[in-house]
């Protein structure tokens, strides 16, 4: 069982590691598109969302402090849902629906990285680690 853990720690970071280094190599069009979506301190919002995501990610995938790496993440993705999937502004149906998708990903994805933090702050096994948790709660 350790290795399936270890396995769907790595794939459910994999998206955030990519998408963080995308922010980071990217970053003029990443700042356009945050532009274009009102995102206050754009540049800014890119670089620092883009290095939450990217540790998130590798402190979950190689078990460094994976409830702070999750933390992390959840911290970034419940706002991004709100300010770059804002379906309830859109006319086109086609456009409400793909942000729709996105508005809902980020909220279920941010539910799982809460998970993620709450079992591994409370001991709970999370496959081979490298550090124990960074925040310690008893059950």
């Amino acid at each position: 069982m350790n290795t399936v853990l270890v396995i769907g720690r790595v794939l459910f970071a994999l998206i955030f590691i990519n998408s963080g280094i995308a922010h980071l190599t990217k970053l003029e069009a990443m700042t356009g598109y945050a532009k274009y979506k009102k995102v206050p301190a754009a540049k800014l919002s890119v670089i620092v969302s883009g290095l939450m995501i990217l540790v998130g990610g590798l402190y979950i995938a190689l078990g460094i402090y994976a409830d702070l790496g999750a933390l992390l993440i959840a911290i970034f993705l419940i706002p991004a849902a709100v300010l770059m999937h804002a379906f309830w502004k859109e006319t086109d149906a086609t456009a409400k629906q793909n942000e729709s998708i996105g508005f809902f990903k980020d909220l279920a994805l941010a539910g799982a990285a809460l998970i993620i933090f709450a079992l591994v702050a409370t001991g709970t096994d999370f496959g081979t680690h490298i550090t124990e948790a960074f925040f310690s709660f008893t059950r």
